[in-house]
């Protein structure tokens, strides 16, 4: 492994185990390397933590899916944007994530700086979503178009089914979100040829 990829993971697993704050000095202890070492690698705070975020959305978020086309492209972006559901997995989970994003990321006296963290994970889901779509149109199953605005309509639509997961549920829960996860993902791939004057 190397120096950097070990401050990484160093990162990662202090911020898993609930470090309030990734300090260098704690971080370049945990990796075995010096402060100077992790300075070299990350110049800033802020640069040390993306990279732990961006490397802990890559270890939980797998996308090799995508690109098997042994199954239909609607049907692997689905699965793919399911995945991104997985951290509100039942209403009592749900329910703690939201709160503690809430708690981190959006009460009053939260810093600038704690704030810019979590438009890191929603820059790194954007990422990862236009990826995607850029896959399938590379391929040709998903005609050409605006990327940009797919991609933020399909992560607001995300948003609120992980909220609605925080709701208290009904019978229907599953059945009634994979409809809808279907129906946003077949207006992604039809909303250009609806646009397109009749012939």
């Amino acid at each position: 492994m190397s120096t950097r990829d070990r401050i990484i993971t160093a990162a990662t697993e202090m911020m898993q185990e609930g470090a309030p704050r990734l300090s260098v000095r704690a971080v370049a202890a945990r990796a075995g390397v010096g402060a100077s070492t992790l300075r070299h690698h990350f110049p800033t705070q802020r640069d040390l933590i993306n990279a732990a975020l961006t490397a802990t959305y890559d270890a939980t978020m797998p996308d090799e899916r995508i690109r098997d086309t042994s199954m239909p492209a609607r049907e692997r972006l689905r699965e793919c944007l399911r995945r991104l559901l997985d951290p509100f997995a039942e209403p009592a989970e749900a329910r703690d994530v939201w709160t503690n994003l809430l708690r981190m990321f959006a009460e009053a006296e939260a810093d600038p700086k704690t704030r810019a963290g979590y438009q890191v994970l929603v820059d790194e889901a954007e990422r990862r979503i236009s990826a995607w779509l850029a896959i399938l149109e590379e391929e040709g199953a998903l005609p050409p178009g605006d990327n940009a605005t797919r991609s933020d309509f399909l992560l607001t639509f995300i948003d609120g089914l992980s909220i609605a997961r925080a709701l208290p549920p009904s019978d229907q829960r599953l059945e009634d979100e994979t409809r809808s996860l279907a129906f946003a993902v077949d207006a992604v791939f039809d909303v250009v040829s609806r646009a397109r004057p009749p012939q």
